[in-house]
């Protein structure tokens, strides 16, 4: 315990302070900042030191969840699918476990367990392909259930350390948490696109990241399992219900992207930014949002009402909208750049760039919580891109997605079981078999061919004050009742009986997008509910 607090206090004087000097500086009423020290409150010294010292990923996720509950020591593997040069090992990285023993821990003075730990990189065919993978299990109890939690863009299964210890208090349930392949921990592969019109760009970059969950659930022998995705990783968490039907008991959305539809993602004109794009998740002051001071309501930061906007302003007389500059949409769209390539090139400046999200993403969380989270960013943020430049193959510049959930959303649950070559939405009959991509392994896991699915649960979170627009939630629960309707039209009563296809949205309470970190609480509560719901629809229970 000695050697892990020293570790700890060493990690904390070589990165920085605190990312909340800004908000002490306010309240306490200091003047005399620049414009840049307001945005990016890091100090030069410290965010040097961070820079130079290139603390592992290993490390500071080590770091992240070690303030789990009655978790005294967390399991960390040090494999990490790519590390910049100039990190170098430092004591904090010593101390982690180095043998396959020490990957699992017990805790033995857990009210609520004994519960098992571990942390593992999963191999995957293919070069250089692995997800770094964390789980938690009950010790002595079968396990009969299994939900897999997936981050959003640029993220890591870190940011969920709010969320592992609640949630598997659940009986009969193993909860795994997987880094995205090329993003986090996972290792990093070359990203490249083949296709060479739209919808297949689309499909294959969906692929990449969907076809590494389904052949990560085969090596881990999950026969069915209820996915959990937040933003990005709610997109890709459909795409992965469309592609393989017949493997989720239940979908859970936190504050999903690439629900709205809006022409102007794929034409010249593009929506404001300050309306409808993620600039709000960085201009965002989460201790606001969290304590009710915020304002900010969704129709502020709707993305469906901005044709609405738009029109009014042109009906008072006022000039259009402007453009997002041209030459960020052309390196977007010639894929040269994403918002992590500024972070490795800046040198010692990135962590003072990176304080500049993390100063107000966590300033609702106490301050040593805050700083970790911090480190564990940059570590993250200064990585080898990889499938971070699959993004722009997905969201137009807007951050509408290309090919909108809403066009596909009331396809999951009701897909054909057979091998499918993408994310498409299947007919009334069954589609040819078609040749894919992916390995002889994945192709073939799919059984009971010719059958169709009865529908899936789907669960659409968003926060009291998301960015992300809740009308796109509502507009999906609407598409997906109406579907289940036509279908149950002609259905026979035993048909009836067994379909599961429903939807609903639930608004967590002062939250902003990270609904799991914001309202974490609540957030813990509805998927504890929404699990003991999945357990009772497996035993045949009223619903």
């Amino acid at each position: 315990m000695a050697t892990q607090e020293g570790e700890s206090e060493e990690m904390r004087g070589r990165t920085q302070q605190s990312p909340l000097a800004s908000q002490r500086a306010k309240e306490e009423g200091q003047q005399g900042q620049g414009r840049f020290e307001k945005w990016f409150p890091l100090g030069a010294k410290e965010g040097f030191s961070q820079w130079w010292a290139g603390t592992s990923p290993a490390a500071t996720e080590h770091r992240v969840l070690s303030f789990i509950p009655h978790l005294q020591k967390p399991p960390t593997h040090t494999q990490t699918g790519s590390a910049p040069t100039s990190t170098t090992p430092s004591a904090a990285d010593l101390a982690l476990p180095h043998n396959e023993e020490e990957h699992v821990t017990t805790g033995v003075n857990d009210p609520y367990g004994p519960r098992r730990w571990n942390s593992e990189m999963v191999e995957l065919s293919g070069k250089g392909r692995a997800l770094n993978e964390f789980s938690v299990e009950r010790v002595g109890e079968e396990v009969e259930h299994n939900l897999v939690m997936l981050h959003g863009y640029g993220a890591g299964l870190g940011f969920f350390y709010r969320n592992f210890e609640a949630i598997s208090r659940a009986l009969g349930w193993k909860v795994y948490a997987l880094d995205l392949l090329g993003m986090g921990r996972s290792s990093r592969p070359v990203f490249k696109i083949h296709a060479k019109d739209r919808d297949g760009k689309i499909i294959e970059a969906e692929n990449w990241f969907i076809d590494a969950l389904e052949e990560w659930r085969i090596k881990r022998g999950l026969e069915k399992f209820t996915l959990l995705g937040h933003s990005l990783g709610g997109y890709l968490a459909v795409a992965y219900a469309l592609k393989y039907p017949g493997r989720l008991n239940k979908l859970i959305l936190a504050s999903p992207v690439g629900i709205p539809e809006d022409p102007d993602a794929v034409n010249e004109d593009m929506p404001e930014p300050q309306d409808s794009t993620m600039v709000n998740e960085f201009t965002q002051d989460a201790s606001e949002t969290t304590s009710g001071a915020n304002s900010t309501t969704a129709d502020n930061n709707n993305f469906l009402n901005q044709r609405k906007k738009n029109e009014a302003a042109a009906e008072e007389g006022k000039p259009p909208r402007r453009r997002l500059p041209g030459w960020l949409t052309y390196l977007w769209e010639a894929n040269v750049i994403s918002p992590f390539s500024f972070v490795r090139w800046s040198g010692p400046l990135g962590p003072r760039l990176v304080s500049g999200w993390t100063s107000r993403r966590f300033s609702h969380l106490p301050e040593e919580e805050a700083a970790a989270l911090h480190d564990y960013s940059y570590a993250l943020f200064r990585q080898r891109g990889s499938s971070e430049y699959a993004l722009t193959y997905l969201l137009a510049p807007g951050a509408f997605a290309r090919n909108p959930l809403i066009r596909r959303i009331q396809g999951v649950g009701r897909q054909w079981i057979q091998a499918h070559s993408g994310p498409t939405v299947d007919g009334d009959t069954p589609p040819a078999p078609s040749s894919t991509s992916q390995s002889p392994s994945i192709a073939s896991s799919s059984t009971r061919q010719g059958q169709r699915e009865n529908g899936i649960p789907i669960v659409f979170m968003y926060g009291e004050h998301d960015w992300m627009d809740v009308k796109g939630g509502f507009a999906s629960e609407e598409k997906i009742k109406q579907e289940r309707a036509r279908i149950l039209a002609t259905a026979t009563p035993e048909e009836r009986k067994n379909d599961h296809g429903e939807a609903k949205v639930i608004i967590i309470n002062k939250a902003g997008h990270h609904v799991y970190l914001d309202g974490w609480d609540q957030f813990n509560k509805v998927m504890l509910e929404e699990m003991a719901d999945v357990v009772k629809r497996a035993k045949g229970g009223e619903r």
